[in-house]
């Protein structure tokens, strides 16, 4: 396989798009504040806008012709891998709001893809769980979301895939051993 092609610096692309966005930030955020950390700016805004791009395509492209929002699916495939989940345990591994999870939840309720019951142990509290049409909906969609992921990973070598699932999963697991970090999962 013939090494990939030099990508270019972030500051080098040509005006009016994504990169050309980070490029110019980057260099403007230098010249008006000097001392700034451009590697680290660097790495957190590329993350930030590509996991938006990303987010974007994935809702526009499977989640919204599924007749949901990306939202919905979250909590739709945390109850599909994990089952059935208190409200706040169901918050916690989407990474909303309680609120935001009950609110929505009776959405999916109403639409036939999520059951609403008391708890067992805390009638205060509602456990949330796929229907069977939810579920079904769920892998159905999940087949055509993972499908859109595929397209995006072919984007870099299988290598570079492999090198960026370390660096983000050692990312993810540092941060959470942090005590300055505000986690919300």
């Amino acid at each position: 396989m013939p090494p990939p092609p030099p990508q270019p610096d972030p500051g080098t692309v040509a005006p009016g798009g994504f990169l050309a966005f980070a490029g110019t930030a980057l260099d403007r955020t230098a010249e008006r504040l000097p001392g700034t950390d451009r590697s680290a700016m660097a790495m957190v805004l590329l993350l930030h806008r590509v996991a938006s791009t990303v987010v974007y395509d994935l809702e526009s492209t499977v989640h919204r012709p599924a007749g949901w929002s990306w939202s919905a699916f979250r909590l739709l495939f945390a109850l599909w891998v994990f089952g059935p989940q208190e409200g706040s345990r169901a918050a916690g591994l989407t990474g909303m709001s309680r609120a935001a999870v009950s609110s929505l939840a009776k959405t999916l309720a109403a639409a036939g893809l999520v059951h609403r019951a008391p708890d067992a142990n805390d009638r205060r509290s509602v456990v949330f769980s796929l229907t069977g049409s939810g579920a079904a909906r769920v892998e159905e969609a999940f087949r055509a979301h993972n499908r859109r992921e595929s397209r995006w990973a072919e984007l870099l070598t299988e290598d570079e895939v492999r090198t960026l699932n370390t660096v983000l999963g050692k990312l993810a697991r540092v941060a959470q051993e942090q005590d300055w970090v505000s986690h919300r999962f």
